[in-house]
């Protein structure tokens, strides 16, 4: 049983049809040729031991019968006379073939006899008797033929007995009919059993895994991401779960970017709101304060407008941050990439650079620069460069606060900006790039930031083909590392 379950199950479905096809010519040939078989040797048989081929009507069994014993005269005459039994032995195949019997007497002895005798026999033999001991009489359900003959001075009585009743060639005609109608049926039950059979043997193999993969489809349908399809068979049903599966995942994947997606919606709305919300309040109440008389000299107006100047300004800031993040979700943020020498770039840009961040209190340092060619777009690289700049100005601890930067190659090339500044705690590491994150959860000071400039740089790098990731620094301040791919021959 264990044999026959391994050998199907390694059978797919190909193999399966290609044996179909086989079997649904050998199988009805088998069946139809062993059922023919059988009926000629059922025919035969009835013919060789049974009682042969009867006649049609009592003239040719009388001639039959005068010719059967002309050859039985003329063996008695050509014999040995020692063993007549074996000379008369030679007739038995015409005998068989006519369903006759023979019987040859001899001075009121049986010398020979062949074939069944009946009943009725003795009367017929005395009614030939009282006719002269020779010549044909009939009792309706056996015949009998006599003839005399005297060899060598001994007489002979041979004895022909027929039954009509026996099979007839048109008996036989009715038995090929009826064998051709036995055959005919049997080949439309061996053709619609082999095919039943062989429709459970391929179908079977493909019925589980269809209703496998129904029981998957309505699953996914009623939302259950999670369920895969286990399917151990190797057949050509085995990369169409596979693949059920790969899509599976997928649609998990994407579900969850999806919620994620309006997870940072619903921030991004409420960062937006929270943070325009502080400069609008602000503006509003110098505003008024300047309606209703407050500031009453030109001194004190004039520091009511410079205020409401800057917080204007910090909102048209945040409103083209948001613009140019936008625009970067939506791929419509202008590309232009080129080959760049980063190292150079990078000299370039803390060279110009550098005295505008001293008097915002941060120094910036150049370390080991690699030789690095890469391919990026350099006004969206200094975009991230000096958001990440503008990020440790903001949040430094100390009056001077110092960055260095420095460039290895390793998986590519690795840019690493790292601050002495107060760093952020190790849970918030994972978060800083995500829009409107700040490690501050009180979100107390929009001025210090909007939160969108880590986000924007992010974005940046990942359109460049390249990574970004925020670890702790070695002085206890913060370490961001963009790797951009080196550029291929």
């Amino acid at each position: 049983m264990k044999i026959k379950e391994r050998f199907t199950k390694n059978i797919n479905i190909k193999k399966r049809l290609v044996i179909s096809n086989i079997l649904m010519i050998t199988v009805p040939v088998a069946i139809t040729a062993l059922i023919g078989a059988l009926c000629v040797g059922v025919i035969w048989l009835s013919i060789q031991y049974g009682a042969g081929l009867g006649f049609e009507d009592s003239e040719d069994f009388y001639r039959a019968s005068r010719s059967v014993s002309m050859l039985v005269e003329q063996s008695l005459r050509e014999g040995t006379h020692k063993n007549q039994a074996e000379d008369l032995a030679g007739i038995s195949g015409l005998l068989d073939k006519n369903a006759m019997a023979l019987s040859v007497d001899s001075a009121n002895k049986n010398i020979y006899q062949y074939g069944h005798t009946t009943d009725s026999d003795t009367t017929l033999l005395n009614a030939v008797d009282a006719l002269g001991g020779k010549g044909f009489v009939s009792s309706g359900s056996r015949e009998l033929y006599v003839h005399s003959a005297e060899i060598d001075g001994t007489f002979y009585r041979i004895s022909i007995f027929n039954s009509p009743s026996e099979l007839s060639y048109e008996t036989l005609k009715v038995a090929v009919v009826l064998s051709a109608i036995v055959l005919i049926f049997a080949v439309l039950f061996s053709i619609l059993l082999t095919n039943r059979f062989l429709i459970r043997f391929v179908f079977r193999k493909i019925e589980r895994p269809l209703d496998i993969l129904a029981d998957g489809v309505r699953q996914i349908s009623d939302g259950n991401l999670e369920h895969r399809i286990d399917y151990s068979e190797q057949d050509e049903f085995a990369p169409v779960c596979a693949d059920f599966n790969e899509m599976a995942a997928r649609l998990k994947a994407s579900e969850e970017r999806t919620a994620q997606h309006e997870q940072s919606r619903k921030e991004l709305l409420v960062g937006i709101s929270h943070d325009l919300r502080s400069p609008l309040t602000s503006i509003q109440a110098y505003v008024e304060g300047l309606l209703d008389g407050v500031a009453q000299t030109p001194e004190a107006q004039r520091g009511y407008l410079a205020i409401i100047k800057s917080k204007a300004e910090d909102i048209d800031r945040m409103l083209s941050k948001i613009f140019l993040f936008s625009k970067m979700e939506l791929g419509e943020y202008p590309v232009s990439p080129e080959l760049l020498q980063l190292d150079d770039e990078v000299r370039q840009l803390v060279r110009a650079l550098e005295t505008e961040y001293e008097e915002k209190g941060l120094t910036l340092t150049i370390g080991s620069l690699a030789p690095a060619t890469v391919y990026a777009d350099p006004d969206q690289l200094r975009r991230v460069l000096t958001n990440i700049m503008e990020n440790s100005a903001k949040y430094k601890s100390k009056d001077m606060g110092t960055m260095t930067i420095s460039l290895r190659e390793e998986n590519g090339y690795c840019l690493s900006l790292c601050d002495d500044g107060p760093g952020v705690p190790e849970e918030a590491l994972p978060h800083l790039f995500e829009v409107f994150y700040r490690s501050d959860p009180s979100r107390q000071n929009p001025h210090r930031g909007s939160g969108l400039g880590l986000a924007i740089s992010a974005n940046a790098v990942r359109r460049m083909n390249g990574t970004i990731e925020a670890t702790a620094g070695g002085q206890g301040g913060l370490d961001i590392t963009i790797c951009l791919p080196k550029v291929e021959e």
